[in-house]
């Protein structure tokens, strides 16, 4: 058993009886016709949730107690609505009593005083009228415009002292202080924006130790907290997520009511010192997993063990769900593509990092950002594609251009966005050579959400211009055990390759130059750099291949090119020109 707080509204069908002796059929067909118009869809509005059915009646169970009062007002006024071309004999009337109070969740179902009170109230309420107690009052008086008059303290049975009750009075002119309040209006179902949504539902606990619970609680609320610093990420609040503990839950059934696109679930099981968390993130409309993990560690320190979960979950679902994000938009009409679609649908182009994929996806991002002009992200993109134009492919100056003017743009629109900061940033460092701005757009990108790859991911190949082997390859290793499975995992296996290159670990960088090359064979790092550590390593056949393939892929590459078109630092330029002219690339 669990007790929570809870805005319990209860429902019942004035004359069923009666209507059933008629007509059984034409009843029930009646009844789920209103459920289908009227109440599933107001319910869903309000995020509210249906626990229990009883033929005449309904229980529904609310995050709060205005989302509760919201919904039993609109929904009688559309019931009313509804009624109208309806004849006498089936049109369907409905009593409500709303309640705020302590209830029992077991089983799927709720039991106790808040329950109760709610069902006495809605027995008292005419028919197409609200009851609430005094309590949800106090809670929605000065945040609602539906009037409500006071009905004084009310007997009801089996309740051991009178409840204090208010009725909904939508003609405004019954007595109380709310008699002059103006006729409800019902206010617009909450949208949810075409960019993805997400829940994350409380984390079961498998421990059989209530205690546990806090451990759990408090990692999910953290990941909440992080997911919601990811700006294009529409992240259902932890009040919302959290009227779904303790109680079976049908993530179909949690992803309408919430109005999301994803949900996340997961367990944690303590078991001596350790302790299993897993994981999984699941298409809420088709019930499609798309990422599963599981994650053993030691209990040593609780507080950090929940830190580094928190942050290595959060890490990796913002890459997970660009990529589920990116397949949902592959088969959309291209008339209706949004800019947050025409976005998704480039980011395959850019992450070929070649020139013919960069042209591709500035036609996308173009068409994004004549919808959206400030959109920073997809200037962030831009800028990206026109820098590896610029190093690609002949370094003409309106790529450089084209590059700056919208990683300043990126930056300027998306102070409050660590995706747009660091697209920003890593082009400003890469092609406007300065490190400085780059660093600090990084740093501001991190104190937005310190979880974020793509930070250390891009971050990681300036610090190697840079010439701080160490923070390069410290950034690289980071960025892979935040984002494992990143499609552009690529530039930090680069960046910690140069950085072992310029410690003089020639056949770690060598290693390490392998796995961009599998990464990415279209990246033309990964073949240089193979070259210069195969070079200085004496094997100089792999050098002679590695360097073949680097004018493969740019037949106009000049090392002195290379050197100036990144300004990449003595450290670095001068070891990396020696070993490249020895491998037999062109000066």
């Amino acid at each position: 058993m669990e007790r929570r707080l809870a805005a319990i509204v209860a429902a019942d069908v004035v004359g069923y009886s009666r209507m059933m002796r008629m007509d059984e059929e034409a009843t029930l067909m009646a009844l789920r016709r209103l459920r289908a118009d009227v109440v599933d869809p107001a319910v869903a509005a309000r995020r509210g949730r249906i626990f229990k059915e009883m033929g005449d009646g309904l229980l529904f169970a609310f995050a709060s107690a205005v989302d509760a009062t919201s919904f039993a007002v609109e929904m009688q006024a559309a019931t009313a609505a509804w009624n109208s071309p309806q004849t006498d004999a089936f049109r369907i009337d409905l009593r409500v009593g709303v309640n705020l109070g302590d209830v029992i969740v077991e089983g799927g179902d709720i039991f106790g005083d808040g329950v109760n009170v709610a069902a006495r109230l809605e027995g008292l309420a005419e028919p197409g009228g609200v009851f609430i107690s005094d309590a949800v009052y106090e809670q929605v008086r000065d945040r609602l415009d539906a009037p409500f008059r006071d009905l004084g303290y009310l007997e009801a049975k089996n309740i051991d002292r009178p409840i204090r009750a208010w009725a909904w009075d939508p003609s405004g002119a019954g007595a109380g202080g709310d008699a002059a309040a103006p006729a409800p209006v019902a206010a617009p179902a909450p949208q949810v924006p075409d960019r993805p949504s997400i829940a994350v539902l409380p984390f079961a606990n498998m421990s059989g130790d209530p205690e546990q619970d806090y451990f759990a609680d408090g990692m999910v609320e953290d990941i909440i907290t992080g997911l919601a610093r990811l700006k294009w990420l529409f992240v259902i609040a932890r009040n919302s997520s959290f009227a779904y503990k303790g109680a079976p839950v049908d993530v179909k059934q949690a992803g309408e009511e919430l109005g999301v696109r994803y949900v996340l679930e997961g367990s944690v099981r303590k078991a001596a010192d350790r302790v299993r968390v897993t994981a999984q993130l699941i298409e809420a409309a088709t019930g499609r997993n798309i990422w599963a993990e599981r994650y053993d560690r030691t209990l040593d320190d609780v507080f950090a063990l929940q830190d580094e979960l928190t942050m290595t979950v959060v890490a990796v679902i913002e890459p997970t769900l660009r990529q589920a994000e990116i397949d949902r938009v592959k088969h959309s009409r291209p008339d209706s593509l949004a800019a947050y679609d025409l976005m998704l649908q480039a980011l395959p182009h850019v992450y070929t990092a070649m020139p013919e994929g960069a042209a591709a996806a500035l036609t996308l991002l173009e068409r994004s950002l004549a919808m959206e002009p400030d959109y920073a992200q997809a200037h962030g993109f831009a800028a990206w594609c026109h820098e590896i134009m610029f190093t690609r492919d002949g370094r003409r100056d309106e790529n450089r251009l084209g590059a700056l003017r919208h990683a300043q743009a990126a930056v300027a629109y998306g102070n409050d966005d660590a995706t747009a900061l660091t697209l920003g940033g890593f082009v400003i460092g890469l092609v406007g050579h300065d490190r400085a701005v780059a660093l600090q757009a990084f740093e501001s990108a991190l104190a937005l959400s310190p979880s974020c790859a793509l930070t250390y991911n891009l971050g990681s190949v300036v610090q190697a211009l840079e010439g701080d082997a160490a923070q390069a390859i410290a950034w690289g290793e980071s960025a892979l055990r935040l984002s494992p499975r990143d499609p552009t995992n690529y530039a930090p296996l680069y960046a910690i390759a140069s950085g072992l290159f310029q410690q003089g670990d020639d056949q770690a960088a060598a290693d390490a130059a392998q796995k961009t090359f599998q990464a990415n064979p279209y990246w033309v790092a990964s073949h240089f750099m193979l070259a210069a550590a195969n070079i200085r390593l004496g094997r100089s056949d792999a050098a002679a291949d590695a360097a073949r393939r680097v004018l493969e892929l740019q037949p106009e590459f000049t090392i002195g090119g290379l050197i100036a078109a990144f300004d990449a630092h003595p450290s670095i330029a001068a070891p990396l020109s020696e070993a490249l002219k020895a491998a037999g690339l062109p000066e």
